[in-house]
């Protein structure tokens, strides 16, 4: 009789293959890099006074979204899709129809937007006492367009991809503000190490632009106020200026890139996450502390982008976690590109990505002395992500 053995199964390494970025600061890789190095931030603080927001940087959507597309879409959804068109292309995927009918898509998505005009007429009429009995319906069944609730669907970004795009495979849409961008990296990353996928389009986009979100934030204070500061000098005047900003990966494991004769920008080791209990002083603290030991081991060469958001006390206990590595060198997205909310994480990721490709780490954006200098080239980025109001998690991103 024969004896048989299984053989344990390679670890399946998973490759960032493309990377599309659409921000305030400008479209493509060239453009943000540039942007990034030259120290450039886009604010305005004027328009949407007295808060402080990063705007999104003119694009020519045609490029990517035919026109007919864009009338059924918000701007949130206009900016996603523009941002994953551009991963497309940079993982040399545009237009292949073999594999985009099988690619998986995972979306990290808020609610959609709101019709601002018609709630201010309600609102308007309502504290002038013109609120008769069914006024609220009335106005509802005739000044919303049958298309807004379609729009307000957090899925629909992923809807508007497939059609425009053709991304045909399984679809998964994450809510959660920013740990959805965490598990929806975590998840795509644990499907094609697990052999259950290939391929997968994973990212999000955010309109901060938004009057509604602006309110919906203030009830809580979390807004930044009257003047633009990096994230580590919001001491005195805390709070997040929102980013508009899309940010989409393409990530494959190493058989499938080499097969299509594909070049990684980027290994993406692991992604963890965890849920502090925040009615505890310290927790946000102790939890990114275990994060930190189980994303991975750290090389001499490592680097932290972090989407700390400048809310308290979330970026406070974050800081105190920070001090304890102080060797590494960090550098906070949310300084650069404003908060993003569930894109933030995704936007992280494409910025390590990135920076390995690059050989450097872009430049410190304060003078806080909590970014350092780093003169060598990152051979490991590890991405944080701490919520404003819950969640934490963390990413490797390691040179191939």
């Amino acid at each position: 009789m024969t004896e048989t053995t299984s053989a344990t199964p390679e670890p399946v390494e998973v490759w960032i293959t493309g990377i599309g970025l659409a921000t305030s600061l400008g479209e493509g890789l060239d453009a943000n890099w540039e942007a990034l190095n030259a120290g450039r931030i886009n604010v305005d603080e004027q328009r949407l006074a007295p808060y402080v927001v990063h705007p999104w940087a003119p694009v020519n959507l045609e490029t990517q979204i035919p026109k007919k597309e864009q009338r059924q879409m918000e701007a949130w959804q206009r900016i996603g899709t523009y941002a994953a068109g551009l991963a497309l292309d940079s993982a040399g995927l545009k237009g292949n129809k073999e594999i985009l009918s099988r690619m998986d898509m995972i979306v990290a998505a808020g609610g959609g937007e709101r019709d601002i005009s018609v709630d201010t007429n309600v609102l308007n009429a309502e504290a002038k006492g013109n609120f008769s009995p069914g006024f609220l319906n009335e106005r509802l069944m005739s000044d919303l367009r049958p298309t807004l609730f379609l729009a307000q669907l957090s899925n629909l970004l992923a809807g508007n991809i497939a059609i425009v795009h053709g991304v045909c495979g399984t679809s998964r849409t994450f809510m959660g503000e920013e740990v959805s961008g965490v598990d929806a990296a975590r998840i795509a990353l644990a499907r094609i190490a697990g052999g259950q996928s290939e391929i997968a389009l994973v990212g999000g986009s955010h309109n901060g632009e938004r009057k509604d979100l602006l309110v919906l934030y203030e009830f809580g204070d979390y807004n930044l106020k009257d003047k633009f500061a990096p994230v580590w000098a919001r001491k005195e005047h805390t709070g997040f200026a929102l980013g508009s900003a899309g940010a989409f990966l393409v990530i494959e494991s190493k058989a499938h890139a080499l097969a299509r004769g594909a070049k990684p920008f980027a290994r993406l080791t692991s992604v963890v996450a965890d849920r502090a209990k925040r009615r505890e002083p310290g927790a946000v603290t102790a939890t990114l502390e275990k994060l930190w030991s189980s994303v991975g081991p750290h090389d001499g060469r490592t680097a932290i982008i972090t989407g700390a958001t400048g809310a308290e006390p979330a970026t406070s206990e974050e800081r105190a976690f920070l001090e304890k590595h102080r060797d590494v060198p960090v550098r906070a997205s949310g300084t650069r590109f404003g908060h993003t909310m569930e894109t933030q994480f995704a936007l992280g990721l494409a910025l390590a990505a990135l920076s390995i490709s690059r050989g450097a780490l872009f430049p410190a954006g304060d003078s806080s002395g909590v970014e350092i200098e780093m003169t060598q080239a990152p051979t490991q980025i590890v991405v944080v992500g701490a919520g404003h109001y819950r969640g934490e998690g963390m990413a490797l991103v390691e040179a191939v």
